[in-house]
């Protein structure tokens, strides 16, 4: 039994934190900071709310449904700011703060397009898939958000439970990419 006195602290323990990035066959597979994510759901789905998104918070805006998107940022979002950000939404979309439970991969370099192309259904080419597109696929069985940031980067956002796992499906298939 412990004798716990006082306010109760979580510690932050990065899920991939014990996992270094790998880089082989022109394909680099890390795991970004854990910052800030949130999930962001709205009644409206038009440019006009992903445009409000965009100006109420600087970081990354990411498609995820109709109507629904995440707000991405390496760095984490301080209680006060996030709470005037959800207020800020008000009355038309409300947000989630998923910081704690989805993790952030990167998957980058001139094969990494091939790769990924092999463990989705998703058509990647640029001409279908352009930077800033986002879809949600699976990657093997597990439920994965993908997004393309730059035009040989793919950033993959999936729940915290299924981020090993999933880091471990992605080392293997830069293994048999030779």
């Amino acid at each position: 039994m412990s004798d716990f006195k006082g306010d109760f602290c979580p510690t932050l323990r990065p899920a991939l934190a014990a996992k270094q990035p790998v880089s082989l066959n022109a394909i680099q597979l890390s795991a970004v900071a854990e910052g800030t994510i949130i999930h962001v759901l709205s009644k409206s789905d038009s440019p006009e709310m992903e445009t409000r998104l965009r100006n109420l918070q600087p970081g990354a805006v990411r498609t995820v449904a109709p109507g629904q998107w995440f707000i991405v940022s390496d760095t984490p979002l301080p209680y006060a700011d996030m709470k005037a950000l959800f207020a800020a939404l008000e009355p038309t979309a409300t947000g989630v703060d998923q910081s704690h439970g989805r993790i952030r991969i990167r998957v980058e370099g001139s094969m990494a397009q091939r790769m990924l192309t092999q463990a989705t259904a998703l058509d990647l080419w640029p001409e279908v898939f352009p930077v800033g597109k986002s879809a949600t696929t699976l990657i093997g069985h597990i439920a994965t958000h993908l997004t393309r940031v730059d035009d040989s980067s793919f950033e993959l956002i999936v729940l915290r439970g299924f981020s090993e796992s999933l880091w471990e499906d992605l080392v293997r298939m830069i293994l048999m990419s030779r």
